[in-house]
């Protein structure tokens, strides 16, 4: 240390390095980055202690690395922790104070059944129960006006009723708030004060928007999930803080953005969808790099299988999500949140997911998994049930060796045990064939699941690359792209950690909306403008912290619809346009996309929305990893999906694969976190950056 400080010119300094920290349902993934260079690695999640799992990799990396802790720039950190609280009810007891009237809006929902032939329908029960939602006289009119004041005895009331039934959190939801937050912000004063250290949750900060019942159901979730979501957040920065690391903590949230740990602490719910928001963004980047325009992100891990439209380097975007849902095709069984998201679709066939046998003799794939622990038979954790990951090894299409980094050994011999016995037997066929059944039905669903998914966004998959990754989606990739009749399929580097590696590309961003229910006819641009700008304005200031004096980046957009129809439509626009003309030619644009025509009629503006961007730092850097030195092919033979006959190929390190080397299926090639199948007929060609493409052969 003292050389250096007395020859600084003779040693550079070292560039800072930034971490990516990916907590899924089975891995937590990890990706360094330092200047040029790109070190992954895979851990088990621990489930009961989420924080434990991300110490353990940040310190191993930094051991291995040697890397000092005051040399790491910044840390950014995705969960699946708030979803999965709501998923499996493990929230806190939250309170909920709405206007006289409105009590029970969360029970009857849309009052509408998700699916009309069911007559024992289940549906989603309230994150609170009846008993503590709490009515209170007040009333304010959709233009924002005061039609009967706040009841301020009332509220003292509730409030005290709240604490004595020993809430851990409240959220208000008053009707129209979005247009009038007052009398939410003088309950939230009254319930702070009379409840000091419970957190209060108001609609109006989280989702100021139309709908009451999705508005509603945004500020519970928050509300639900906040202590579990900020005790986890806090625990984790003390021990990041306790080994030295005083950078900044950011978190992905679900609309592709940074933000800091404050904002993640009073907004969970925004923290939704991070790590699978991760993988969209990775695929967005990738996208752009290799010049595609129209492309598919498939992201396959340990629980879910993901899929995204990214179009002109962009993921899909939405307004709106559904969580926890019941049945996971049918939308409307689930609880929706309104706050602005990466929209995908997504299915429970991830490589943990458990197959079974039903009651009417049926061959089923999740939604149900195996999780960390005790996970798929063949890790030898204690599991002894069949999964995507068991039948994989059956196949023989996993090097059981270099499974996960190496991090584990794999057993085939419990894989077969497993499928025999909870399937083979039961259908009376061998494991192997079981093990087929259950690919195919897994990329059956996943065919499925994408047609549906196009249908809904108003695309189709013709002409698209399909971007493959997570640590299952390449063994996928290629059977999948022949069901949708898709040729082209890349596999970028470092795949297996890419939604780590996209928390490293993403933005910090603040998002906004403003609901202005109004005719376009009857629309005042100068009126909107002024309040636009304010909007604008918003969002910017939030940055300023972050900003360091650079210049955000801000996007306007509209939601629209026809007049008399139910859903809408986002809208980009140049704000420095802003006129009735052009933001009804903008939104007839968007809708001769969507539906291959526009109509007549008036159209509705329901509101504007504002997000502000920070570059992020950082780009593509050279990939390194955990495994042992590459070696050159060697033979090797696996089932392959199509004929269900044993095939020979061979079996290659992706690292001893150059720029523009080329090999035809059959073969696997085992990479950093993922195995990459190439069946017959296909070929694998590796492009600069050390990319693999998979094409057919007639079409190559």
């Amino acid at each position: 240390m003292n050389e250096r400080k007395c020859h600084p010119a003779a040693v550079p300094p070292r560039p800072a390095s930034r971490i990516g920290v990916d907590i899924g349902g089975t891995f937590t993934d990890f990706v360094l980055e330092r200047g040029a260079e790109q070190v992954s690695l895979k851990l088990f999640t621990t489930p009961e202690a989420p924080e434990r799992a991300v110490m353990q990799g940040i310190d191993r990396l930094l051991a291995e690395l040697e890397i000092a802790p005051n040399d790491v720039a910044m840390v950014v950190h995705g969960t699946t922790l708030a979803t999965n609280a709501l998923i499996e009810r493990r929230g806190a007891k939250v309170g909920f104070v709405t206007t006289e009237g409105f009590r029970d809006t969360l029970e009857m929902a849309y009052e509408h059944r998700y699916d009309q032939y069911d007559l024992l329908i289940d549906k989603p029960r309230p994150l609170v129960e009846r008993a503590l939602r709490q009515p209170v006289r007040e009333r304010i009119a959709a233009d924002g006006s005061v039609l009967k004041p706040l009841d301020v005895q009332q509220m003292h009331a509730v409030a005290a009723t709240l604490g004595a039934a020993g809430v851990e959190a409240v959220a208000v939801g008053f009707l129209h708030s979005y247009a009038n937050p007052d009398h939410e912000a003088a309950a939230g004063e009254i319930l702070r004060a009379t409840l000091p250290g419970v957190p209060v949750t108001l609609s109006a900060d989280v989702s100021p928007e139309l709908r009451e019942y999705e508005r509603f159901t945004t500020a519970v979730a928050n509300a639900y999930v906040q202590p579990l979501m900020a005790r986890y957040l806090v625990r984790l920065d003390a021990a990041l803080r306790a080994r030295g690391l005083r950078c900044p903590l950011y978190l992905m949230q679900s609309n592709g953005g940074l933000c800091d740990l404050e904002t993640a602490c009073r907004t969970p719910v925004r923290l939704m969808e991070s790590g699978p928001a991760g993988g969209a963004i990775f695929g967005a980047a990738f996208a752009t790099e290799l010049g595609l325009e129209r492309a598919l992100l498939l992201d396959i891990g340990g629980t879910t299988a993901k899929l995204c439209f990214l179009d002109e380097g962009r993921p899909s975007s939405a307004r709106s999500m559904e969580v926890a849902r019941i049945d996971r095709f049918k939308p409307g069984s689930g609880l929706p949140l309104r706050l602005p998201v990466i929209e995908l679709c997504e299915i429970g066939a991830g490589g943990g997911s458990l197959a079974a046998v039903d009651r009417l003799g049926r061959l089923t794939v999740g939604p149900q998994g195996a999780g960390a622990m005790p996970g798929p038979a063949c890790y030898g954790r204690g599991g002894d049930l069949p999964t995507v990951t068991d039948a994989q090894l059956v196949l023989r299409r996993i090097d059981p060796s270099r499974f996960a980094d190496g991090m584990l050994q794999l057993q085939a011999a419990p894989s077969m045990s497993a499928l025999a016995r909870e399937i083979g037997a039961k259908l009376s066929i061998p494991a192997e064939a079981a093990a087929l059944g259950v690919i195919e039905i897994v990329n059956e669903n996943m065919a499925r699941a994408a047609r549906e998914h196009a249908i809904e966004q108003g695309r189709g998959v013709e002409g698209r690359t399909l971007i493959a990754i997570g640590g299952a989606a390449a063994l996928h990739a290629a059977d999948l792209a022949a069901k949708l009749g898709m040729g082209d399929v890349v596999v970028p580097r470092a795949a297996g950690v890419g939604s780590a590696i996209g928390f490293l590309r993403a933005p910090i961003a603040c998002e906004k909306s403003w609901s202005h229910h109004q005719l376009l006819s009857r629309f005042a641009p100068a009126r909107a403008a002024a309040s636009l700008d304010r909007l604008v304005t918003d969002v910017e200031t939030i940055l300023l912290p972050a900003a360091n004096g650079a210049p955000p980046c801000t996007r306007v957009s509209a939601q629209m619809r026809y007049r008399g129809q139910s859903g809408e439509l986002t809208v980009p626009f140049e704000r420095n346009s802003l006129s009735t003309a052009s933001l009804r030619e903008a939104f007839e644009a968007v809708y001769a996309r969507f539906y291959g025509r526009t109509l007549d009629g008036d159209v509705e503006l329901l509101g504007f929305s504002a997000r502000a961007e920070l570059p992020p730092d950082g780009g593509p850097a050279a990939v390194s990893g955990a495994p042992p030195a590459p070696g050159g092919p060697t033979p090797w033979s696996f089932v392959d999906q199509r004929t269900g006959e044993t095939v020979q190929g061979l079996r290659i390190d992706r690292q001893a694969l150059a720029v523009g080397a080329k090999l035809s299926g059959p073969a696997i090639v085992v990479d950093v976190g993922t195995t990459i199948l190439v069946p017959s007929g296909m070929s694998a060609e590796v492009l600069h950056g050390g990319h693999l493409r998979l094409r057919r052969e007639n079409a190559a």
